[in-house]
């Protein structure tokens, strides 16, 4: 009698308790490993691991198990408006969250919690046709502010005119002291549905990921140092505002305020994290108990390296690290391989 399928069920357990990223990768490697499995043992081992497979099927299309690991919780169990309250509406069964931006102001929200440690999700649809001059932030800080002394993981999405892409800018800061931009194109039109923005952080790296995809990899040496954020929890915010002096062909285009209101949309966050507690939280030590703690997650895998490699070939507009006329000498981060 054929074992693979209860020890793969056992597996499942403890992929379910792991981030949609690798219990995406767990899947679709138990799916290849069975598709072996019944090539070489044929008949005699078919119904076990069809019974597995059957099940997988039927908990990945009753949304049991998701790539994205939607959140059923409203806005108010995770969120306070930061300001303009009347520039933010929800659907009628609270999950899809809108903001807006007009010609008076725009519009913004945090989490109720600070966190250190883990990993972040949300899905956001973008402002649609001419978005120029407009900003959409996803983002971490520490501070409510943009104080002197904060640390903060950005995601930016600047607007573009009709017809152009939009581009990604994320940016990691330490103390109050930032300049570490990079952007990337996106390989869709993130007007026209939901995709899903995500920040792995732990003592090792920083992982921003779109879709499952890590477009930025950003490392810690393990000493102390002035340029990798890990001492400080921080909210989790998002907010539209207009930053037509920079944010569109370097400010060239202005924002046109006849399209007005620019709305970003949000659904589905989610997270899988240390929750702040004074003094600190045991989860923030590095104890290895939570999988965003854990030897896999302080690196790429095979896969992901593959799709890191296919992002820097083709995507990236800027990055700070090549940027030899802005520094004089290359900052020491940029020192450290993302691929170890």
């Amino acid at each position: 009698m054929c074992q693979c399928a209860p020890w793969a069920l056992f597996k499942l357990k403890i992929a379910l308790s792991h981030s949609p990223l690798h219990l995406s990768q767990y899947l679709h490697s138990q799916l290849q490993s069975f598709s072996i499995t019944l090539h070489i043992h044929k008949m005699e081992k078919k119904v076990s691991a069809l019974l597995f497979i059957s099940l997988l099927t039927v908990m990945i299309r009753t949304g049991l198990v998701s790539a994205d690991s939607e959140s059923k919780a409203s806005f108010k169990d995770h969120f306070n408006i930061m300001w303009s309250e009347e520039h933010f509406k929800t659907s009628e069964d609270g999950q899809v969250w809108y903001l807006s931006l007009d010609n008076e102001t725009g519009c913004g929200f945090q989490t109720k919690q600070r966190y250190r440690f883990g990993w972040f999700s949300m899905k956001i649809k973008l402002v649609g046709g001419d978005s120029a001059g407009v900003v959409t932030a996803y983002y971490m800080c520490s501070e409510n502010g943009a104080g002197p002394e904060r640390d903060e993981l950005d995601f930016e999405f600047l607007g573009n005119r009709s017809g152009q892409p939009y581009l990604i800018q994320t940016n990691v800061y330490k103390n109050g002291t930032g300049n570490r931009e990079m952007r990337h194109m996106l390989w869709f039109d993130p007007t026209k549905d939901f995709h899903s923005y995500s920040i792995l952080w732990n003592n090792h790296l920083i992982l921003f990921v779109v879709d499952r995809v890590p477009i930025r990899v950003y490392k810690n040496n393990g000493k102390p140092n002035n340029f990798f954020p890990n001492e400080k929890p921080m909210y989790l915010f998002s907010s539209i505002w207009n930053a037509d002096d920079w944010a569109t062909r370097g400010g060239l285009e202005k924002t046109d305020w006849k399209k007005a209101p620019f709305v970003s949309s949000y659904k589905d966050f989610s997270f899988d994290g240390c929750q702040w507690v004074d003094p600190y939280p045991e989860c923030v030590s590095t104890t290895t108990d939570n999988w965003w703690d854990q030897y896999n997650a302080w690196h790429l895998s095979n896969s992901q390296k593959m799709d890191y490699a296919w992002v820097q070939r083709n995507l990236v507009i800027y990055d700070y690290c090549k940027d030899t006329k802005r520094f004089d000498t290359i900052p020491e981060e940029c020192s450290l391989s993302p691929w170890d």
